[in-house]
């Protein structure tokens, strides 16, 4: 099985990408694991005291759970992959079941930014992308999808999402194979790394 970690800032493209590799090597071939499904949960809290978490740094991720459930891939069998409600900044009673399949995409801000996910990638990918283009998409995607008003997601950004990418996950760069600028929109990269991907798994699937 071939482990490709995909990460980037917030509103990099990160999914977009995923989804095109995904749609170019075909749904059969491809599983997804979106790290943002691993947060760990804090049900147990009033709803707000939810909110004061700092959600953008590296420990809010569960990531002992993400690499148990890699390894069970990993060992033939199917996972029952946690669901987030971001509405309610907790799990959902509902869970995605994943299937085992030869590729396993894991995208997320922090994918490379802790050692031992790091360590289980076979290809490690950062998607990079103008920071105005990341806050704009940031805003669309909060008021839309989750819920939060314009003040909410402008107060985040300053006090969290800036000072954890800038700490966390713009060093954790350093550490790619490969670097796609712009996200989805970078049709090249995509088919690079959909060509690389592709070689590498002909050169495991080859005798001895």
């Amino acid at each position: 099985m071939l482990v490709i970690g995909i990460a980037g800032g917030t509103g990099s493209g990160k999914t977009s990408v995923a989804r095109n590799i995904m749609n170019k090597l075909g749904k059969d071939n491809v599983t997804l694991l979106s790290q943002d499904n691993y947060y760990i949960d804090h049900s147990e809290l009033a709803p707000e005291e939810r909110e004061k978490i700092n959600y953008d740094h590296p420990n809010a991720f569960d990531n002992a759970l993400l690499l148990a459930h890699l390894q069970q891939l990993r060992e033939g069998r199917p996972i029952d992959c946690p669901k987030y409600d971001f509405t309610k900044h907790a799990r959902s009673a509902q869970t995605i079941r994943i299937e085992v399949k030869p590729i396993v995409l894991i995208e997320g801000i922090h994918v490379l930014t802790d050692e031992q996910v790091r360590g289980a990638l076979d290809i490690k990918v950062f998607v990079d992308t103008d920071p105005d283009v990341r806050i704009l998409r940031r805003v669309v995607r909060d008021i839309q999808d989750r819920g939060r008003t314009l003040k909410s997601v402008y107060e985040q950004y300053l006090t969290t999402v800036k000072p954890m990418h800038d700490a966390f996950i713009e060093p954790s760069k350093k550490y790619a194979d490969i670097i796609i600028p712009e996200g989805g929109h970078n049709e090249i990269g995509i088919s690079l790394l959909t060509s690389l991907t592709e070689r590498y798994m002909a050169e495991s699937a080859r005798p001895g």
